[in-house]
């Protein structure tokens, strides 16, 4: 008898899914609720498990995309023993247990889930690109320099190119992957390889695919205004800058801005519940508590992790945890439930230089609050001009739910508690 492995429902409208590992081979002995494979949604990197115990038989490969309710693999009853041995021929035979339940290293395990789809989609051997990454790690601009580079060299066999006007030299394309070659050609973003007509066509990502629908979906259904202002944030930096070093020590993790601004943004939302509330067909939806989505960048594209409970949290607490969603962002490590279900969101965009926005809404949220590049301006402070750390920040709002006198002053107390700190700890 064998039990079917299906793609279970993932939630949030995700019907697709990419394998990109199976974690255990063919023929292998496996236990029930063991992972058996890993897919990649357009939201987190998520674990298929064994339903039953039994052997493992595999109906689909590495690098195929799948559906909710497709049919992965059986898990036979059974005939675990000399199924699994069989596949297993190169383990000792003493141990068969723990050879049974270990599943091999792949070349794929030290990648994140964007460059390992890259590999797999273009069948390359990942040990042979040169990485440029944080300790040797492959970067998906090493695969697509390595890919641009193969298929510049494939071209130039086939067809060698006519004596050129500019120079680089004919001897530049002969070889493929040669230092200076590269060299020249890696300037960011990635060099990327056009047809005679100077198009180049790829396919959008799963991610991609998924903000852009978002994206549109928030254009289309709600009633998107932004309003903006300008916070000192000189008595921050100062206070940050005496306590950070007695922070650290204490709570084992770095003092940024973002904790000041998730603390103001709880109290604000206390203050003025429409901008953390949402609209359900003819309802309008509050909330008691905060969970507040964090903008995070990554190389599959724009991620939000979610703090939930946020009005529960301490600094120290809000810092640990948004190091924590970041890094497993990033690393495609995050479950579904800690990138959905955000009441709020704050996106820094002053971490590319932004200086200036107009954020969009994430449905079926009613307020996203965009910060900027911190600047020193000249100000007025008093009767004297003062050189003063300055951001502009912006809060885009549904106006269907929140009127411009509650979007106003949430941003206004958002300002008071971060210009005196003070009044975060006093909640005043």
């Amino acid at each position: 008898m064998a039990t079917e492995v299906l793609i279970p429902p993932m939630g949030e409208s995700i019907k697709q899914a990419l394998l990109v590992k199976w974690h255990k081979i063919d023929g292998q002995a496996v236990g029930t609720d063991e992972p058996l494979a890993e897919l990649e949604t357009d939201k987190a990197n998520v674990d298929v498990r064994s339903p039953s115990n039994g052997v493992l038989r595999r109906m689909r490969k590495e690098g195929e995309s799948v559906a909710v309710g497709d049919v992965i693999a059986r898990v036979e009853e059974g005939a675990a023993a000399p199924a699994a041995k069989a596949s297993a021929a190169a383990a000792p035979p003493p141990v068969p247990s723990q050879s049974a339940t270990t599943a091999p290293k792949t070349p794929f395990d030290d990648l994140s889930p964007a460059v390992r789809t890259l590999v797999i989609e273009n069948n390359l051997d990942a040990k042979s690109i040169p990485a440029t990454g944080p300790g040797g790690r492959l970067t998906r601009q090493d695969v697509e320099s390595f890919l641009a580079a193969k298929n510049s060299a494939a071209r130039a066999a086939a067809a060698p190119r006519p004596p050129a006007a500019p120079p680089p030299p004919p001897a530049a394309v002969s070889v493929p992957p040669a230092p200076s070659t590269a060299k020249a050609a890696a300037t960011p973003p990635a060099p990327m390889e056009f047809d005679a007509k100077g198009i180049r066509r790829e396919p959008m990502s799963k991610i991609r695919k998924r903000i852009a629908e978002t994206l549109v979906s928030a254009q289309k259904t709600a009633a998107i205004l932004t309003t903006f202002n300008e916070i000192d944030l000189t008595t921050l930096m100062d206070l940050r800058a005496r306590y950070k070093e007695r922070f650290q020590e204490v709570h084992g993790v770095g003092l940024g801005f973002m904790s000041f601004f998730c603390r103001a943004v709880v109290l604000a939302l206390r203050e003025f519940p429409r901008v953390n509330g949402s609209i359900e067909g003819d309802d309008v939806v509050f909330h008691n508590y905060v969970n507040l989505g964090i903008a995070v960048s990554t190389d599959r594209g724009l991620a939000v992790p979610v703090l939930r409970n946020v009005q529960d949290m301490s600094f120290g607490k809000i810092e640990s945890e948004i190091k924590r969603l970041a890094a497993g962002t990033r690393e495609g490590k995050l479950n579904l439930e800690e990138l959905s279900g955000a009441t709020f969101t704050i996106t820094n965009g002053g971490i590319f230089g932004s200086l200036l926005s107009t954020p969009i809404l994430t449905p079926p949220q009613s307020g996203i609050l965009g910060m900027h590049a911190i600047q020193k301006r000249p100000m007025v402070v008093g009767d004297k001009i003062e050189i003063r750390n300055m951001m502009y920040v912006a809060l885009s709002y549904d106006h269907r739910l929140v009127d411009g006198r509650d979007s106003v002053s949430f941003l206004v107390r958002v300002k008071q508690l971060l210009e005196d700190p003070a009044r975060l700890m006093l909640e005043i």
